[in-house]
């Protein structure tokens, strides 16, 4: 309760210190902006468990497979992730890398799909995999 307090005593000090209701309107138009903007959008991500034992080369080439895909024009955000070492019930950290990309739409997600950048990476990088899995998401 007490960094509520103090949270709520910084904003209203911070709003009468840079002119009133200015930063709230400021904050609250920069709230509204960013929901609106996430519901245009594709979440595509994907988990990949690498063959073992993996290899430094195995490695290596599957990353420069991934980062390739970043160049995609559709792609508005890109990450390439690993496990972060987390450890809950709840947490899943059995993959070998994790990939997030970000499309204002299905229909970019589509071409990202059938682009040759794309099908280049499955055709040069598919024999390092032994399962994949993608959670495609749209924003609500």
């Amino acid at each position: 309760m007490t960094k509520l307090i103090k949270r709520r005593s910084f904003i209203e000090t911070s709003a009468k210190v840079i002119g009133g209701a200015g930063l709230l309107a400021a904050s609250t138009s920069c709230a509204t902006e960013l929901t609106t903007g996430l519901g245009k959008n594709f979440v595509h991500h994907v988990f990949f468990w690498l063959r073992q034992p993996v290899t430094a080369e195995g490695r290596a080439r599957f990353e420069k497979g991934l980062k390739s895909l970043a160049t995609i024009e559709t792609i508005v955000d890109f990450h390439i992730g690993l496990p972060a070492g987390t450890s809950r019930d709840v947490i899943d950290s059995s993959y070998t890398y994790s990939m997030l990309t970000l499309n204002k739409s299905k229909e970019d997600q589509d071409i990202y799909q059938t682009h040759p950048t794309h099908l280049k990476f499955i055709a040069d990088c598919q024999d390092l995999w032994e399962k994949v899995v993608v959670y495609d998401t749209i924003s609500i």
